[in-house]
Order: structure tokens, then C-alpha cells, then sequence
């Protein structure tokens, strides 16, 4: 059947297939070399800054007061209460019912003369915080040289009685965006 050569090759052939003395010793050293650069990566990611890091929403509170100045419209106050100082920048008023329309001679209620320049108010959706220099719109703080919404500042909107207003955080990066504080109007169905 086989020749002796043929034989010598058949038994070499299994003689390596059945020893596998350094079969596992190898194996062993590349898993040992294999965790051991993970490892390094993982910490050297942390430890560089590039592991992770996310812009997390700010924790502040925010107050709405609406005073009515006649059976349609009125003022909405947004009063900062507390918590972390925000980038005037990064606030956004959301939603609808803003009235940039509302009547000079109000009744009840005081007259609002929008010629005044310290009478403007936020009275459309998409505004920033920081759009209006006014006394109806203050940011007294500071934060990385940007004027900032600290505890005490307002913001004043002049919307009709059917509003749905949300304060809305986006961070500068682009990265983040979140509903901090929103209000209903009283003839809010």
C-alpha cells in the first residue's frame, strides 16, 4: 500500500499533528501582549482627556410670572431662582403664543410705549437670552468672558394668554440641548 517513504511521511504528519508542546506558550504570550496594549490604550485615552468626556446640561431653576395686560395678551417674567450660571448665549425661548404685535393701549393694565429702547421684549419663538439689551432683559453674570444668567436675572416676553413657552439650554459646542423650565399660558386648552 505505502511505500517507506510514504510511511515516513504519514508518521511525520501525525507526530505534528498530536504535539502541541509549544502550541500553548505562544498562544499565552500574544493573549499577554494583546491585554497588555488594550490595557495601555485605555488608560492612556483616560488619562489624555479623550476618554469620554460629555457637556452635561446645567442645573438651574426658572420661575414664570404672566401679568395680563387685557383679555388676550400680557408679560411673561422667566426669572432665574437658582442653580448654575448659564451662557446668555446658550438660552433659547422656545414654543408659541409670543404676540411681537401687542397693544400699546392695553386695558387692563399699564400701557407699554415700545418706543422707549428699554422696552423690548422677547416676542418670538428661536430668541436667545442674550438678543435683547434691555432693562426687560438682564444677564448680570460672567462666564468665560461671555455675559451670563445668574440668579436673579429675568427675562421679560410679551405673549398672548394661550402661550406654551420652553427655556431651552444648547450648549455653544452644539453637542447638548435640553428643556430647562416651560410654562402654559391660563387660556391654554
Amino acid at each position: 500500500m505505502y511505500t517507506s517513504s510514504q510511511k515516513a511521511v504519514v508518521m511525520q504528519v501525525r507526530q505534528l499533528l498530536s504535539d502541541d508542546d509549544a502550541v500553548s506558550p505562544v498562544i499565552g504570550v500574544i493573549l499577554m501582549v494583546a491585554i497588555t496594549v488594550i490595557l495601555a490604550a485605555v488608560i492612556a485615552s483616560f488619562v489624555l482627556g479623550l476618554g469620554g468626556q460629555t457637556n452635561q446640561t446645567p442645573q438651574a431653576s426658572f420661575s414664570f410670572d404672566y401679568n395680563s395686560l387685557n383679555d388676550e395678551a400680557g408679560i411673561v417674567t422667566v426669572t432665574h431662582d437658582g442653580g448654575a450660571t448659564i451662557k446668555a448665549n446658550e438660552l433659547v425661548f422656545r414654543g408659541q403664543g409670543y404676540n411681537n404685535s401687542m397693544n400699546t393701549d392695553a386695558s387692563p393694565g399699564p400701557s407699554v410705549d415700545y418706543t422707549n429702547p428699554d422696552n423690548k421684549f422677547i416676542n418670538s419663538s428661536n430668541t436667545k437670552w442674550s438678543a435683547l439689551d434691555s432693562a426687560n432683559v438682564t444677564a448680570n453674570g460672567d462666564k468665560g468672558g461671555d455675559s451670563a444668567v445668574v440668579s436673579g436675572d429675568y427675562a421679560k416676553i410679551t405673549a398672548n394668554n394661550d402661550f406654551e413657552i420652553q427655556l431651552v439650554y444648547e450648549s455653544s459646542e452644539g453637542d447638548n440641548s435640553a428643556t430647562i423650565a416651560e410654562e402654559t399660558g391660563p387660556e391654554t386648552s
